[in-house]
């Protein structure tokens, strides 16, 4: 029997689509008010930096706030930033970090590959060179940091709670803005911030809460900064947060490469992609794109104070 192979043109078509999906999306029409991205990571995109900020500034975009994740690329994003008048940084150990240095990463998932444990001496090392890193004045933030219940399982937790516990402390220290990483951890997360008492400034960077919780972190003066998930069919309480979030405490952020607002979801994101969102977020909060690009802008150079 002969063996049956795929349709004429199958194998064409699959490429077709997978090249599709890894091509960056076309531009937006450019915001007739510039805005920042609130929240990037410049190292995990393709390209230069150069190109990256070019593209973004071409639709209005014209500040983006690069974030560290761990000590590498927290050194990275304080470098940048020092060479880049349109980027400013901020630093921390991501909070699926802090279980990677004490425990060990075994399977290689972070981007240093396997690593062996190297216990509680390890992660306060890490801590002191964020420290450090938080006193120069390009970095205006320290995070993203917090608390990850959905990748990090019980055996992380303490390590994850002693890393996010340091980082307010850092944050206090250092006056900077603590930028709050949650999933799936919420009421912990605002616990903790109530019991250690947090610095001035609080951005809970791609917010996932509900609006009853909305409605909280704007009793307590934090900023809720939206990504391209609020787009999302599935994500109606996240624009039912940001329905009731007060406009002068809303950032928007890509998070990119990841959280590529729809129609995109699934290709590649970048700072140039916030028009987007941000048209989507004016939709939501029913005001006009110009008036939500103003109040984003001034929220964002206040958050972190540039």
């Amino acid at each position: 029997m002969a063996k049956t192979g795929p349709a004429p043109g199958g194998n064409e078509k699959a490429n077709g689509a997978r090249k599709e999906k890894d091509a960056p999306p076309p531009l937006p029409e450019p915001l007739r008010v510039p805005v920042a991205d609130s929240h990037t990571h410049l190292d995990m995109q393709t390209g230069t930096v150069e190109e990256a900020l070019a593209k973004a500034a071409s639709v209005g975009v014209t500040t983006v706030v690069q974030v560290g994740c761990d000590v590498a690329g927290s050194r990275w994003a304080a470098e940048t930033a020092a060479a880049h008048e349109s980027v400013w940084a901020t630093v921390a150990l991501h909070p699926n970090e802090a279980p990677r240095i004490v425990l060990g990463d075994p399977d290689g998932w972070s981007r240093q590959g396997a690593r062996q444990p190297g216990g509680q001496a390890a992660l306060d090392a890490a801590l002191a060179e964020i420290d450090g890193l938080a006193a120069l004045d390009q970095v205006r933030g320290v995070g993203e940091t917090g608390l990850d219940y959905f990748r990090t399982g019980p055996e992380g937790m303490a390590a994850q709670e002693y890393s996010f516990r340091r980082h307010i402390g850092i944050a206090k220290d250092r006056g900077k803005a603590l930028v709050i990483h949650d999933r799936d951890a919420h009421d912990d997360v605002l616990r903790i911030l109530a019991e250690e008492g947090t610095p001035e400034t609080v951005v809970f960077h791609c917010y996932s809460g509900d609006a009853a919780m909305a409605e909280v972190c704007a009793e307590r003066g934090y900023y809720l900064s939206f990504a391209g998930n609020m787009t999302f069919k599935n994500a109606q309480p996240l624009r039912d947060a940001l329905a009731v979030a007060p406009l002068d405490r809303v950032l928007v952020e890509t998070d990119a490469p990841f959280l590529t607002p729809a129609p995109y979801r699934g290709r590649p994101n970048a700072p140039y992609l916030i028009p987007i969102t941000l048209r989507a977020m004016a939709e939501v909060k029913g005001v006009p794109e110009d008036e939500l690009a103003a109040a984003v802008a001034a929220n964002t150079a206040r958050a972190f104070g540039y």
